[in-house]
């Protein structure tokens, strides 16, 4: 699977936790609701993933936190807030960029319609 026909299997799923949860809810609330989503599909898919940071030929374990993994691809960052801002697409990028992923999604579920909280990004 392509990651474009990934994403947009994903968006789909997302959509469908929105439509049923609605708006302001905990970003935990979200993740849990679409990470059992997603394998009810077939696909597979990590919670809390570990992103360890490789500097200056060492691993340092930061304790940063995938939201979520898809099919080892695309990584999914969730949030619940009043609206995406840059600090949260550069984190994206930087997840993409420190884990070797080519696609990630920026999905804000605080909003009425959900597709005006998605960011698709590429690495």
């Amino acid at each position: 699977m392509n990651d474009f026909s990934l994403t947009e299997k994903i968006i789909g799923e997302a959509i469908f936790v929105h439509r049923h949860l609605g708006p302001g809810l905990l970003e935990s609330t979200y993740q849990y609701c679409l990470f059992h989503r997603l394998r009810k599909v077939g696909l597979n898919v990590s919670m809390e993933s570990p992103l360890p940071v490789y500097f200056d030929g060492v691993k340092i374990d930061c304790a940063y936190r995938l939201d979520l993994v898809v099919e080892n691809q695309v990584v999914i960052e969730l949030k619940s807030v009043k609206r995406l801002k840059d600090i949260h697409l550069a984190q994206m990028i930087t997840y993409l960029k420190l884990g070797g992923f080519p696609a990630g999604l920026l999905i804000n579920y605080n909003v009425l319609k959900l597709v005006d909280g998605i960011k698709r990004v590429k690495n």
